[in-house]
This record gives structure tokens, sequence and C-alpha cells, in this order.
């Protein structure tokens, strides 16, 4: 009788298939997957059950009015589930989506984890930088993550969709403003942001009143003063040109009286 040889072709398929199956998120997609957001996938369906689980939480945070072109930074969180490892997905309908760190990654267009990432205090986070189309009225920023126990078998893993993020866009940084609360005593995020070298910081005072604005950096070391005088009612623009400045985060804080708000910023060259 004639034996038959095995083919390796489907032995090395046979062992791919089972690979896949039985390792999961730890390392099949252990640097990211795209294409699971509801814009255009049917979540993470790659680990075990492919359902959603409601215990798993995500959510994005973020302002809700960005210029037009213009670039804010986002965070997309996650709790629940195993809550070991994570990992997810954000796309847009129109805009961009950058990386903020080496945490994540673009691939497709959409932003993904590089590896998975450890809960800390029950929640994992990720921070991404969106920029805006340069035309439109409104944009969806939409998530997905995937938490799992990291155990080597994707039946444990749970997943869920966030809620659809919508940005209104918006032509000037008035229109932003405005849409807050009428003139008072406010401070907006400097734009752009992230920025290389210089960038624009608008704020406004409700009254007659002194006003003071430093910018310092993490380690609290003053680097600028930007205003340092009596101002009117009114909505004012400064800018901050740091050509001399290490890339880096940098924290500038508008003050009067007993009153102060302070907001952070990004230098990338």
């Amino acid at each position: 009788m004639k034996r038959s040889t095995p083919n390796p072709t489907h032995f090395v398929l046979l062992i791919s298939v089972l690979y896949y199956i039985f390792i999961g998120f730890d390392a099949v997609n252990s640097t990211g997957r795209v294409g699971s957001t509801l814009k255009n996938g049917d979540g993470c369906t790659c680990h075990g059950d492919h359902t959603v689980t409601d215990s798993v939480l995500v959510w994005v945070e973020g302002p809700d009015s960005v210029l037009l072109g213009g670039i804010q930074t986002y965070t997309i969180l996650m709790t629940g589930g195993p809550a070991i490892a994570g990992g997810y997905n954000v796309a847009v309908s129109f805009g961009t989506l950058v990386p903020y760190d080496g945490e994540s990654q673009v691939i497709a267009n959409e932003l993904t984890q590089s590896a998975p990432k450890t809960f800390l205090n029950d929640t994992v986070r990720w921070q991404f930088i969106y920029q805006a189309p340069s035309t439109g009225q409104s944009d969806t920023i939409f998530s997905v993550g995937n938490s799992v126990d990291v155990d080597g078998i994707p039946s444990g893993d749970q997943y869920n969709f966030g809620a659809n993020f919508i940005v209104h866009l918006k032509d000037t940084t008035t229109d932003l403003i405005n849409e807050e609360e009428p003139i008072s005593f406010h401070l907006s995020q400097n734009y752009p942001n992230p920025f290389n070298p210089v960038t624009s910081i608008q704020y406004s005072v409700s009254s007659t009143q002194f006003v003071t604005m430093k910018v310092v950096d993490l380690s609290g070391r003053e680097v600028r003063i930007l205003v340092r005088e009596v101002k009117h009612e009114g909505i004012y623009n400064t800018t901050f040109d740091a050509s001399n400045l290490p890339s880096g985060i940098y924290f500038y804080s508008l003050t009067s009286g007993d009153k102060s708000i302070t907001k952070k910023m990004l230098l990338i060259r």
C-alpha cells in the first residue's frame, strides 16, 4: 500500500489557525487591530464571544468643539471586564488621528495600541491627537475597547463600543467662547496644539482687572510671562513663541486676584 506524504503547507496552515484561536489578543493582536469600531467594523470578534459586554465601559473625553483645521488632544478610557490589560481602536469620519505617544499607532488611518496596556486603578487610558477637517459642521469619533485577562485564552476577553463622540466644528475661536458662556474670566485652549514653535492663546475678562499669564514647564519652572497688565472687559489674544525651548508639555495660567485657570499645551519639534 502506498503511503501518502503529509503536505507541509496544510500542516503550517493548521498550526496557524490553532495559534490564532487559542492565543488570541495576547499575541496575534498584541500590536493592535483596526476596523473594529462602529464606523466600519463589528467589534473585537477575534476574542472569544462575539457579543459586546455591558460591564465594559468605553468612552472618549475631550473638547466637543474644535476650530476647522484645529488640533486637540483627546483620551479614550476603559473600565470593567477582566481589567488586567487592554487594547483599543479609534476611527474618525473626516478628521485625522495622530498618536500622542509611543503607546499608540496609526494603521489604515485609524488608531490602535502598540502593545496591550495594563490597567491602573481599574481604568486604562490612551491619549491621542485629533486634527479637524478644514470644512464641515461636525465630525464623529468612533471607539471600541477590549479588556483582557492575559491568560492566552481569548474566551475570557470582553469588549464594548464607546458612544459616538460628536465634535462640533467652528469657524473662529470667538465661536468657541460664545458657545460656553458670555464674556467672562475665561482661558481658551491654545491653537494650534500641539504646536511648533508658535501658538496663539485667547482669553477674556469680564471687567477691568490686573491680569497675569505665565508659562511653566513640567517641573513648575517659570519659562515665560505672556501678560502682566490691566485689561478692560473683552476678548484678547496673545502669542507664545517657544523657539528657544525644548519639546515637551507646558502649562499656562491666567490669574487675576483669587481667580486662576490653568491649561496644558504640547510643544513638538
